[in-house]
């Protein structure tokens, strides 16, 4: 971008006071943002309101820098790292269809995307894979392999990099998707100077490779809380679909599926156990009409899905458990089951002493046969051996 061109978007963008609306009538009246600063304060006072247009005068004190940071962070990488605005090629089109879409984008990904443009078009090969932060292992286990599943079929998986469920969903899109495909995007709540959370710095240097990271937040931006919320539109609006893999009615999941059902999009939802926590918000989402999902398939037949590349010749099924060792036959194991089960409930029914229950339990997780959920349960991660 040029550098000139560069400078009128960044200060459109920070320009306070004057939000996406604003902004995107002032370009729809003017045109280029260049245009919009050339005009006199009584033409602006015609699109705005009169403080917008006093504002829009003046420069932001902290634009010079701005400007300067992206334009060196932008050199720096000349062939993966883009600032897309919203007449830009490589623009996400899906986008353009949302009610707010953002007016600028910046961008990381490799140089084949670019070269081909591949992001502008790929909004209909994409699918949002979304859920807890704190999921069970079945729930990441599920939004892995369904995003490897359905990346292999063609599909583009979107998420928000989050811990849990996001980042299982990025995993398996990069293990599923074939070459030259955009596996996966990412779509960030801070600058892309920066990863959040810390954990996934490895996770985003191998989506920048194999897929794309996005955020619609100038460089330098922290990882503000507001911001998260706000940048889940993209998530949705980028994508055919959203699915919900593990959600508590609190989560921030759902808020996705709000704004994808809003935009005309499917919502899909992965069911669980009633007594899990983290499968309500999915159930509150079956109830309003989200459709219920129990393979990939479901999601392949619902989006009338052909797919470009050979899709696996089975698609996995949400399994029951993740797989795990064989574990040893004891009355525990066999008390123990898929559903969530407290402590009382399985001394009662095994007879045990405190000590001895809770000393079989921790040796039952620490194999990785049993994990431990919020509020005290536990629940199965094994298939129960046959009776002898």
């Amino acid at each position: 971008m040029d550098p000139a061109e560069l400078h009128a978007w960044l200060r459109l963008q920070c320009t306070p006071g004057v939000g996406g609306v604003s902004a995107r009538k002032l370009l729809r009246t003017f045109g280029l943002p260049s245009a919009v600063f050339a005009q006199p304060l009584h033409a602006l006072e015609g699109t705005v309101s009169a403080s917008q247009a006093q504002a829009l005068r003046s420069e932001p004190l902290e634009l010079a820098a701005l400007v300067g940071t992206t334009h060196a962070w932008l050199q720096a990488e000349p062939e993966t790292r883009r600032v897309l605005t919203l007449g830009d090629a490589c623009y996400p089109q899906a986008l353009l269809d949302i009610d707010d879409p953002p007016l600028l984008l910046y961008a990381i990904a490799h140089p084949t995307t670019w070269e081909q443009q591949m992001l502008g078009a790929v909004g209909h090969t994409c699918l949002a894979v979304v859920g807890s932060r704190n999921p069970s292992a079945q729930g990441a286990a599920n939004a892995k392999q369904f995003s490897q599943a359905l990346a292999a079929a063609g599909l583009t998986i979107v998420s928000g990099l989050a811990l849990g469920v996001d980042g299982a969903a990025h995993e398996g899109a990069l293990m599923g998707a074939p070459p030259g495909q955009v596996a996966t995007i990412a779509v960030v709540g801070t600058g892309l100077d920066r990863v959040y959370p810390k954990e996934h710095r490895a996770l985003a240097h191998r989506i920048a490779q194999g897929g794309v990271l996005i955020s619609e937040y100038a460089l330098g931006t922290p990882p503000l809380a507001s911001n998260f919320p706000q940048r889940n539109r993209i998530i949705s609006g980028l994508s055919r679909g959203t699915l919900v893999v593990e959600a508590a009615l609190q989560s921030g999941s759902l808020i996705t599926a709000r704004l994808a059902a809003e935009q005309g999009r499917d919502v899909f939802a992965i069911p669980g156990s009633i007594h899990s926590t983290q499968a309500r918000g999915c159930h509150a989402l079956i109830k309003q009409g989200a459709k219920l999902v129990e393979s990939t398939q479901d999601i392949l037949e619902e989006l009338q899905w052909q797919s470009p590349l050979t899709p696996p010749k089975s698609q996995p099924r949400a399994p029951a458990q993740p797989q795990t060792p064989a574990a040893p036959d004891s009355m525990l194991v066999r008390v123990l089951g898929a559903e969530p089960c407290g402590l009382d409930a399985l001394q009662a029914h095994t007879g045990l002493d405190t000590p001895a229950l809770q000393a079989e339990l921790m040796a039952l997780e620490l194999a990785g046969h049993v994990t431990r959920l919020p509020g005290g349960l536990f629940q199965r991660l094994f298939a129960v051996p046959p009776a002898a």
